[in-house]
């Protein structure tokens, strides 16, 4: 048996800048940190059932590989030829379409333990690397490689995203007082609202070349941000967070809708100095910046709002900011060399 965990990711600027059209013309840039949210993946051999099985939300056992409902687990076995005697099962800390980059962890996740699976270790650029193939080459997603990276590596990093397509990761390194602080005047909600980062990333790669010039400011805020976050300097990151917002509202008409406006106005009148929805936008999580003062106000409009709407599922999401990229926790197929 084999279990890998990957994290899920907070980005912060320059979200939008990791898509081909834009970044073979002008580098994409985006910081990003990892958060103590994870998808886990569990991969288990069986010699005696000669069927493939997948366990996530639903059950499936199949006996042929075309038959698998699930995408990514049949693309992924499809590519490394795997076609049978093996079950594959996923968890996660916080439901899927949340903004939180889950679908890409869970592909770094399992990209890593399929290959440990065939006696292979990926590093890190390897498994973001084969993750990015996965989606984005052979399941023609609208996406860039923007998530995979954040789970693969981990920790606070600044990606950029090169006209040859590849990416370079630079480590930004914050000492823990300041990581703390950031942590303290964070509030990260999950608004109930779900949806498939595809249908708002299709809009806004069409768009793209109508809305260059403010995909570049994206790309070349990413700079003053890291800045501000060596310097400990929130409340300019909170800014930052706003400006960055009202941008990426204008690459696509779905990116925002009233009941976010109605959210992230709510949080602003009650003291936060900036925010953003996390990920392609239209639903999943909303995130502030704002003094711990201004918390209790800010979380009591909020709800309030989710109330009048019936979001049942809306909810605070503490996290910690993480460094541990996609990692293997266990390997205990004796088969197979153990792998750390």
């Amino acid at each position: 048996m084999i279990v890998v965990r990957a994290p899920l990711r907070i980005s912060f600027v320059g979200g939008g800048t990791d898509l081909p059209n834009f970044y073979r013309q002008y580098p994409g840039r985006v910081i990003s940190s990892s958060i103590d949210k994870y998808v886990y993946v569990v991969v288990n051999r069986t010699p005696m059932i000669d069927k493939v099985s997948a366990r996530y939300s639903l059950s499936e056992t199949v006996d042929k590989l075309d038959d698998l409902q699930h995408s990514r687990i049949r693309e992924a076995l499809r590519h490394l030829g795997i076609h049978k005697g093996i079950e594959i099962a996923s968890f996660a800390s916080v439901p899927a379409k949340t903004g939180l980059g889950s679908s890409s962890s869970f592909s770094v996740a399992l990209m890593k333990a399929l290959h440990a699976f065939q006696g292979k270790k990926l590093d890190a650029r390897e498994a973001a690397d084969a993750a990015a193939h996965l989606e984005i080459n052979i399941l023609n997603e609208p996406i860039g490689p923007q998530d995979q990276y954040a789970a693969a590596f981990g920790g606070f990093n600044e990606l950029q995203f090169n006209s040859d397509d590849t990416v370079s990761v630079r480590p930004i390194f914050i000492d823990f007082k300041k990581r703390m602080a950031l942590e303290k005047n964070t509030l990260l909600f999950f608004t109930g609202m779900t949806r498939l980062a595809s249908s708002v990333l299709s809009e806004q790669k069409a768009n793209i070349d109508k809305k260059f010039e403010t995909l570049k400011q994206m790309a070349d805020s990413v700079p003053d941000f890291i800045k501000h976050l060596q310097n400990g300097d929130i409340k300019s990151m909170g800014e930052m967070l706003h400006e960055g917002w009202q941008r990426k509202k204008s690459l696509a008409s779905n990116v925002s809708n009233p009941l976010i406006d109605e959210l992230y106005e709510a949080g602003m009148k009650n003291g936060a100095w900036g925010g953003k929805v996390l990920g392609a936008g239209g639903g999943g999580c909303i995130m502030f910046l704002a003094d711990p003062t201004k918390h209790a106000a800010i979380r009591l409009a909020a709800q309030k709002i989710t109330d009048q709407h019936k979001l049942t599922d809306f909810q605070e999401l503490p996290i910690h900011f993480v460094q541990s990229g996609a990692e293997v926790l266990y390997h205990g197929d004796v088969s197979r060399p153990i792998l750390a």
